[in-house]
């Protein structure tokens, strides 16, 4: 078979491929057979196919749309627990990661019902994420436990938007969502300037900061000053 009638079939059997990838979910190696195909072609004419241009873009497009799905929590749409375990093995210092837990969150559930509970989880998530640095992230840690991530920040910065999240949900009018709903968080911030950022150690010393949170009376936020635990106190 001459070689420019093979190139066609070739490029026909990637394409063929890369369709029945697609309806199976994988992108990758959808996407590159495509581009086996695109090449081929290229190879063959002086000009690609418009249509198999907007193939490529398309499969792009949904490749990426795929990838970002896979690292956000379905109900709150913030960050996964995959991405955020990632980023933090990523992590340079300094880093300040605050655990944020919804305080007696499973009476909200009791009193008001699953599907309140899930709109309020949704609020909730929305709010911290607002006034964060354009470096850091919020994430879905599990249940009603959320953590929010704030990379090469300094340790006042860090606390400041710490407080300030918990003041925007202690303040925010709960009724609009349920009638005699009420919700306060409290957060656990541990500020790490060294080797050990984003580990392990960090994130339990976040744990531990945020029971000292609980136990204070909660509606709190507890971070370290050297070796003293220190705690935002509640203004009513």
């Amino acid at each position: 078979m001459p070689a420019e009638q093979a190139a066609p079939d070739q490029a026909s059997l990637h394409e063929s491929m890369a369709d029945a990838l697609a309806a199976q979910g994988d992108w990758q190696r959808a996407y590159e057979h495509l581009r086996t195909a695109l090449d081929l072609a290229r190879a063959q004419e002086p000009a690609v196919p418009e249509q198999f241009r907007r193939e490529v873009d398309r499969l792009r497009r949904e490749r990426a749309q795929a990838r970002e799905e896979s690292l956000r929590d379905e109900l709150t749409a913030v960050y996964n627990r995959r991405y955020l375990d990632r980023r933090l093995a990523e992590a340079r210092t300094p880093l300040a990661v605050a655990l944020v837990d919804i305080d007696l969150f499973k009476n909200v559930n009791d009193t008001f019902g699953h599907l309140i509970g899930d709109q309020a989880l949704r609020r909730v998530a929305t709010l911290l994420r607002e006034g964060l640095p354009h470096d850091g992230f919020c994430a879905r840690y599990g249940g009603e436990e959320f953590m929010l991530v704030l990379p090469a920040i300094h340790p006042d910065n860090a606390v400041l938007v710490a407080e300030r999240a918990r003041t925007r949900i202690a303040d925010y009018p709960w009724s609009v969502v349920c009638p005699g709903l009420v919700l306060t968080i409290s957060v656990g911030l541990a500020y790490e300037p060294g080797p050990g950022a984003g580990t392990g150690r960090q994130v339990l010393e976040a744990d531990h900061l945020l029971y000292a949170a609980k136990h204070a009376g909660r509606n709190r936020v507890a971070y370290r000053d050297r070796d003293n635990v220190r705690l935002i106190e509640y203004c009513p």
